[in-house]
């Protein structure tokens, strides 16, 4: 029973995220020929503010290139 976990920022529409359950047990199905039925894939949603990449936060990050335009 394979459970995948899809961490992303807001912003993905119902369909890309139906895309990303889909391709990921389509995914499991072709390599590991798990039974789709069984294969449970959840989508969380992570505020920028609480994802960090080289030391900062990809909110900090953001507010950084968005000054510089």
């Amino acid at each position: 029973m394979p459970y995948v976990n899809i961490r992303i920022t807001p912003g993905a529409t119902e369909d890309q995220k139906a895309q990303l359950i889909a391709g990921a047990t389509d995914l499991l199905v072709k390599v590991l020929n798990k039974n789709p039925a069984t294969t449970f894939v959840i989508i969380d949603e992570v505020q920028t503010e609480d994802w960090g990449v080289a030391g900062e936060s990809v909110a900090a990050r953001n507010r950084k290139a968005a000054a510089k335009t």
